[in-house]
């Protein structure tokens, strides 16, 4: 005689699946509209004082007149500042400035940041852990500025474009990024690189840096970044005003200690504001960063979280 088994009854509600977290529910109306609300909120907290510097740059003098100071709808646009500012002198001197040490300072940097962090995420190279150590140690000790600039001072490297490049050259923070990235490279692939005869900076070149665009983009940009907007050690080590960078020449104009040459007569005679000129060298600060970033973005997020994950 067979036994039968009776089916478990479906009963409303019983094998239901779980409830899920409020946080993967379908957002409702209200929901979307806030977020929504929220981001526009951000992004006219951001882009409208870079309008409004952007519109006064712009801008006649008569209008910034009329406005009482900044404006926020120019009426007659006129481009005087910036030819004025790139039709040679100080502005266009400090310009050149800056490109170029942000382009040696940052190929230096990532040169020697790249090396160290592949030498710090091979597990058999010497000495490595003692020199991670010592990085880690610098994170939360200095020496200070002042044995920064007296070592500075004994290097004779006053009033030269190096004491803009090598006092900042490194961060142990990139360096750190890049070696967290580094280690998750597969180790087979490397092994298998040495069997083949291939060294350590064939297996760099060639294995390690095109597996790792992402965070070596990033990183690029961190540097660039902060060559570009540096203004600290120009004000330390550097005394002839022909030598100073974009960002020094614009505090000199913001606190209105002086007019940049070639612009002072413009300013005298009414043909330029100094107002917009302001405008117009911050704008031309901000121009390559804003530029630049969109290209980058993309990379933020492999290059750094997985760099940060795996470090």
């Amino acid at each position: 005689m067979t036994a039968v088994i009776d089916k478990p009854v479906r009963t409303p509600g019983r094998w239901a699946a779980p409830p899920r977290p409020a946080w993967e529910e379908k957002p409702s109306r209200a929901g979307i509209a806030g977020k929504g609300l929220v981001l526009f909120l951000a992004c006219f907290a951001i882009l409208f004082p870079l309008w409004i510097v952007v519109a006064t740059s712009l801008s006649t003098r008569k209008a910034i007149d009329e406005a009482g100071g900044l404006v926020m709808i120019p009426t007659d646009i006129t481009f005087i500042a910036y030819q004025e500012l790139l039709s040679g002198g100080q502005v266009t001197r400090a310009a050149l400035v800056s490109i170029g040490v942000t382009l040696v300072g940052t190929v230096f940097s990532m040169a020697v940041s790249v090396l160290c962090a592949y030498g710090l995420s091979r597990s058999g190279s010497v000495g490595h852990r003692w020199l991670l150590m010592v990085l880690l140690a610098t994170m939360f000790f200095s020496a200070g500025l002042i044995p920064t600039y007296l070592l500075v001072q004994s290097l004779g490297l006053m009033d030269s474009y190096l004491a803009l490049i090598l006092p900042s050259a490194i961060s142990v923070f990139n360096i750190l990024v890049l070696r967290g990235f580094f280690m998750g490279i597969s180790q087979e692939l490397i092994d298998s690189a040495r069997i083949d005869g291939a060294g350590d900076l064939r297996i760099l070149r060639q294995i390690v840096l095109p597996l790792s665009r992402a965070v070596v983009a990033v990183i690029t940009l961190f540097y660039a970044v902060g060559y570009w907007s540096a203004w600290f050690n120009a004000s330390l080590y550097l005394n002839d005003q022909d030598m100073l960078p974009l960002q020094n020449v614009m505090i000199q104009l913001v606190q209105k200690q002086e007019a940049p040459v070639g612009l002072g007569q413009a300013i005298k005679t009414g043909e330029l504001s100094g107002l917009a000129v302001q405008m117009a060298v911050m704008v031309m600060a901000l121009l390559p960063v804003a530029v630049l970033s969109p290209f980058v973005q993309k990379h933020f997020k492999k290059g750094m979280l997985t760099g940060a994950v795996k470090g």
